[in-house]
């Protein structure tokens, strides 16, 4: 695989500085509170032959495509996440065809704890590798706590809630007094009195006085006091002496957790409250026949580890010091085994992989040419088979210790009391893998919450030393302790410049969390339908623990976090988790789209032959085999089909939405249509009944000799017959008075109505004229004046008239009442 044309394409015949403050046009990849510190341009990822920009910021190692301007997954790691770096330069080849580079080629080569190996490559004769390298030597291992970005960035909208009443609550939950309320104010006061038969609550350690890394609330048997668990605790290794960390409400069972006793060299040292203690987790059965349970005490390590503790004042117990006991081993290995071991495994999937660091894929190692025209084949140390890293060795060890104790429980009610050394790193992995087989609500989102704080956080796995970052007494591994040593792989023709890494010596770093996590994974495989969350979830919980993007997995103990105030200076990973699954409510990755609760109900018993262990895809092959990593995966599948039914029955939705109201707004507009047609028969009904009424009016006006005529006060003269109500009891004419005879009137224009008397000769051979001429007081010599001398309201009582006068009397001057024929 030829891979230099991404560099050939680039043009760097100068040195150019490197801006410390190169923020521009970065806003748009920058989280909260994230700010560039050195930016180098036109660095190759040697991984895939990509050319881009990489940028050191107070978060991570960020590299954009100069292509795309997309951020490259691969070449961007939280700097918490990188485990170690290292400059290297690759010279030339003699071969004729790489004759015209004249120029070694720099690289830096960065290692991350989640299995990715990177290089990036730098022309020569520039400051950008020096300026990247300085950056990642300081910001990757700050000195003091307070400078993570974690306390940078601040709580933000994932603001956390106070850890102690989280932990009660589960407290709670397994004494079967989850009904209760416990206030935040007699959790911080340690006045907690909540008991069953069996145990208790006690908050003998709420000033941390009895174990600085056990938290301040403890369930302990109810038959001891608070005063023999002190004299208890001083036979057990750090003060951590048994405390019950899950319990079975109904049968009495107990999981119990402590660290090694002080029994010594010799292991003849005992103590009668140690031995008290531990008999008090045997309680009675519940069967009616008054035994006791067994007791089991699980010692995480190999047997000859712990023999040789006791030179140091350790060891084991004995089970005849301890009542109806039996001590088991599981030869789990150390930290530093479990680091090592990583080490191999993240060796041999760069080496075996499809995308491995050199730029050439595993199928053309041995053959063709790599990037830049160096052989980096070796760049790892190869590692010929998956069995020679004993990743899976080890997993399947944690895996088989824990179904064993699950199952003592389960089949036996027995109690089992786990440790290890410290009872901080084994121990927790078995205790807390033990308890996802037997209680169905650690397999839940919320219960998987509970099980980490309480088991992980609460009792002290020292976070901080497995991840190398500063503990809340600001100690770390400064960067003079960095070692500055040649890499342990053999370059052919390259030579080591630089390097940054831990001293082996004093390193306490190890990948227990991953590990354990990496069994949760392996038990998700073998119980697709048990656990509520997806594999996706579990990476994403892993790269957040890793990134140290959030304060829940800072310090090492509950003590140093409250010290620190980490909760209220901190966001929280539980937050941000829920806050992705809410954005897509059911159908988000993280669900387990083959989740059925009732199932698996019950307690889970896996076979010996079902715990072999395999890679997790997902977390183990994603960077070296990204393609294959997902190829198949059943699970992905089904979420894409599942997001595809969800937006088309969103759309279906919508659809008969807007169906529904069209309907809707067709009836309302049918019936306001059947409305208004009722209002026009009736308005014509009125119409024609006033037009009748008019017509009979004004005949009757004309029987008296008169004629009737209408005006307005511009003296436009109307035609009598021409004239129609504008508006009657809701029907409107078609004839509105301001466009009679074709003009234009105004609304205060006044209509004026007149009735004059024909001719006076015909008037007086009426005979009802006579009567009036006799009868009116008003006649003058210009003749009859009526109805200006309102002499026919006075003759209407007499003359026989049917008109309603009255009607003359409340004419409006703008209301036309007669209309023509």
């Amino acid at each position: 695989m030829e891979g230099a044309s991404s560099w050939n394409a680039l043009e760097w015949t100068k040195t150019e500085s490197v801006s410390r403050s190169a923020t521009h046009g970065m806003a748009e990849f920058l989280l909260e509170a994230e700010e560039v510190i050195v930016q180098g341009h036109g660095v190759v990822l040697v991984n895939t032959d990509t050319a881009g920009t990489l940028s050191v910021t107070n978060f991570r190692l960020l590299f954009l495509s100069e292509a795309s301007r997309d951020i490259i997954e691969l070449g961007t790691i939280a700097l918490t996440t990188i485990e170690k770096f290292s400059k290297q330069i690759v010279k030339p080849s003699s071969v004729p065809r790489q004759l015209d580079r004249t120029q070694s080629q720099r690289l830096l080569q960065v290692f991350g704890k989640d299995l990715r190996i990177i290089v990036f490559g730098f022309r020569p004769r520039t400051k950008q590798r020096r300026a990247v390298f300085e950056a990642l030597s300081r910001y990757t291992r700050p000195a003091r706590l307070w400078d993570m970005y974690a306390l940078t960035c601040g709580p933000s909208k994932f603001s956390n809630i106070n850890p102690k009443l989280r932990l009660i609550k589960e407290y709670l939950r397994l004494l079967g007094k989850d009904s209760l309320s416990i206030s935040s104010k007699k959790i911080d006061e340690g006045s907690i009195i909540v008991s069953n038969d069996w145990w208790r609550i006690s908050t003998i350690n709420s000033g941390y006085s009895l174990c600085s890394t056990y938290p301040s609330s403890l369930i302990v048997p109810r038959s001891i006091s608070d005063e023999e668990l002190q004299q208890a605790a001083s036979f057990r290794g750090r003060g951590r002496l048994p405390v019950i960390s899950w319990c079975h409400a109904g049968t009495g069972a107990v999981l119990a957790r402590s660290s090694q006793p002080l029994v010594g060299l010799m292991m003849n040292m005992r103590s009668n409250m140690d031995e008290k203690l531990v008999a008090a987790l045997c309680t009675q059965t519940v069967d009616g026949k008054g035994a006791r349970r067994k007791l089991y005490i699980a010692d995480a390590r190999p047997r000859k580890n712990a023999l040789a503790n006791g030179a140091m004042g350790g060891g084991s117990e004995s089970s005849s010091n301890y009542f109806q006991s039996e001590v088991v081993f599981f030869g789990i290995d150390n930290i530093h085994a479990m680091r090592e071991s990583l080490a191999r495994l993240r060796d041999y999937l760069d080496t075996h992989g499809s995308t491995s660091s050199d730029g050439m894929s595993s199928f053309l190692r041995h053959g063709g040419w790599s990037w830049g025209g160096g052989n980096l084949s070796s760049m790892s140390a190869s590692v010929s088979t998956l069995g020679d890293t004993a990743w899976l060795n080890h997993v399947q060890s944690v895996l088989a210790g824990a179904a064993w104790i699950a199952a003592r429980v389960a089949l036996e009610s027995a109690s089992v009391l786990v440790h290890c050394s410290d009872g901080w790193d084994r121990t927790t992995q078995l205790v807390s893998l033990a308890s996802l087989l037997l209680d169905p609500y650690y397999r839940t989102f919320k219960g998987f919450q509970a099980l980490v704080e309480k088991d992980w956080l609460a009792f002290g796995h020292p976070f901080s030393d497995r991840l190398g970052i500063p503990t809340s007494s600001g100690s770390s591994i400064s960067n003079l302790e960095l070692s500055r040593q040649s890499s342990a792989g053999s370059l052919p023709r390259t030579s080591s410049v630089g390097s940054s890494s831990h001293s082996q010596v004093a390193n306490n770093c190890s990948p227990i969390f991953l590990q354990w996590v990496d069994c949760v994974s392996q038990l998700l495989r073998v119980y697709p339908s048990a656990f509520e969350f997806s594999s996706a979830f579990l990476v994403d919980f892993l790269d957040c623990v890793l990134s140290c993007r959030f304060g829940n997995f800072l310090c090492n103990s509950e003590k140093e976090r409250q010290q620190s105030g980490i909760a209220d200076a901190c966001g929280c990973i539980w937050m941000y988790l829920a806050h992705l699954r809410s954005s897509e409510d059911g159908s988000h990755v993280h669900y387990n789209a083959f989740y059925d609760p009732t199932k698996h109900a019950r307690p889970l018993r896996p076979p010996a032959a079902s715990l072999a262990p395999t890679l997790w895809p997902q977390f183990h092959l994603r960077w070296a085999c990204p393609q294959e990593a997902q190829a198949g995966e059943l699970e992905s599948k089904w979420h894409f089909m599942r997001k595809s039914c969800t937006e088309m029955a969103k759309a279906r939705d919508m659809s008969d939405m807007k169906a529904k109201d069209l309907q809707v707004n067709l009836e309302s507009l049918a019936a306001q249509l059947q409305k208004e047609k009722q209002l026009s028969i009736s308005a014509v009904a009125t119409a024609r009944r006033v037009y009748r009424e008019n017509l009979a009016i004004k005949k009757a006006i004309e029987a008296l000799g008169c004629e009737v005529h209408f005006s307005c006060n511009r003296s436009n003269q109307l035609d009598r017959g021409n004239i129609v109500p504008d508006i009657i009891e809701g029907f409107t004419s078609p004839l509105r008075w301001d466009s009679v005879d074709g003009k234009e009137h105004d609304d205060n224009d006044d209509l004026c109505v007149s009735i004059v008397a024909r001719d006076e000769q015909l008037v007086s051979d009426n005979p009802i004229s006579r009567v009036c001429e006799t009868l009116c007081p008003y006649r003058t010599k210009e003749g009859c004046k009526w109805p200006d001398a309102l002499c026919a309201q006075f003759g209407s009582q007499f003359v026989g008239l049917k008109a309603n006068f009255d009607a003359f009397d409340r004419l409006s001057i703008r209301d036309c009442y007669f209309g023509s024929e």
